[in-house]
């Protein structure tokens, strides 16, 4: 069992009487849900069986065993692609400390949220920031740092 392994998607609602359901928060990686597929539920190698696409292009798929509601899908950190300059896993922001410009924390990622116009970073402070080019100036992962532009978190 790899031991380094990141999600991409949890077990959603059933979709059909077979076993398939619907993966939420999905990876944008197509090919993770492919038939034949291997992925990794609680630690453990599971074979997609069969994929295709439900509504909102979300994907459908059943695995070779059931498995809970819920469960987290995971594959090694090894088989994602590599990233071009300036890009990032939404996993490798989680943790990160969030400060301003001029040094004030606002606090650590909690979560990276798919929002329909822009991912959004979820601190611990219970602040929230769009993951946008206005607002995220710098993401240091050798720092363990994000800095956002001054304006978009109000003073405390």
């Amino acid at each position: 069992m790899p031991s380094d392994l990141v999600p991409i998607g949890r077990v959603g609602r059933p979709h059909g009487l077979d076993g398939s359901f619907f993966v939420e928060g999905p990876s944008d990686r197509i090919d993770a849900f492919a038939a034949g597929a291997t992925v990794y539920v609680d630690g453990a190698p599971v074979k997609i069986v069969a994929s295709k696409r439900g509504s909102q292009s979300r994907p459908v798929i059943r695995l070779e065993r059931r498995v809970e509601r819920g469960a987290t899908l995971t594959v090694p950190r090894e088989s994602l692609p590599a990233l071009e300059a300036d890009e990032y896993y939404a996993f490798q922001l989680v943790g990160l400390v969030v400060e301003e410009e001029g040094g004030r924390v606002l606090g650590q990622v909690r979560d990276v949220l798919d929002y329909p116009a822009n991912d959004v970073l979820e601190l611990d402070s219970g602040l929230s920031l769009p993951l946008v080019e206005a607002c995220v100036r710098k993401v240091d992962l050798e720092g363990g740092r994000i800095v956002i532009a001054a304006g978009f978190a109000n003073p405390e």
